[in-house]
């Protein structure tokens, strides 16, 4: 883990403003960072501490709660053009595994793939996608469609907590 310091909280910075700054490390979740707020975060010395306060709050929170923040997240491998509703991280995550440059074949069949895991699921397929490739991506889904619904749920919010910690060390405070 990065032990990166930094002084976001030791200002005198408003809420809004931290709001602003954290609400998309859990994609379109603000409910995340207004938590947060609830605490004592100028004790939050760095981004290892802020990311293991935030995934605390995320793993206290109810089961419906933790769906809302898994159908936050969009589909692998859509028409990233045509998606205006992808937060900035979204768009550089899904753009660094190649998702913006899928073939005809390549994007028809991750939108098979992605239907028929929404359809067992009820819940896009979430992965933290930096350092991976589309074929890497395609046989995860492949995978893990094959999971019962209570191991994918863990598997998709522990790929969640992947990607807010990997969102966290990218911000400049």
């Amino acid at each position: 883990m990065s032990n990166k310091t930094f002084t976001l909280f030791s200002k005198n910075i408003n809420k809004d403003k931290i709001i602003d700054i954290l609400g998309s490390v859990y994609e379109h979740s603000s409910w995340v960072p207004e938590r947060l707020i609830s605490f004592d975060i100028m004790l939050i010395k760095n981004i290892d501490e802020l990311f293991i306060k935030m995934k605390s709050i995320v793993e206290w929170a109810s089961k419906k709660e933790k769906l809302k923040l898994l159908c936050a997240h969009p589909e692998l491998g859509n028409k990233l053009k045509k998606l205006n509703n992808l937060t900035y991280f979204s768009k550089l995550e899904q753009k660094s595994a190649g998702l913006d440059q899928c073939s005809d074949d390549e994007f028809n069949l991750l939108t098979k793939l992605n239907k028929e895991y929404r359809t067992k699921f009820n819940f896009p397929f979430i992965i933290a996608v930096k350092g991976l490739t589309k074929e890497n991506i395609v046989d995860e889904m492949k995978k893990r469609v094959e999971n019962s619904y209570n191991q994918e749920f863990n598997t998709a919010l522990k790929e969640v907590h992947k990607i807010a910690k990997i969102r966290l060390d990218d911000i400049k405070f």
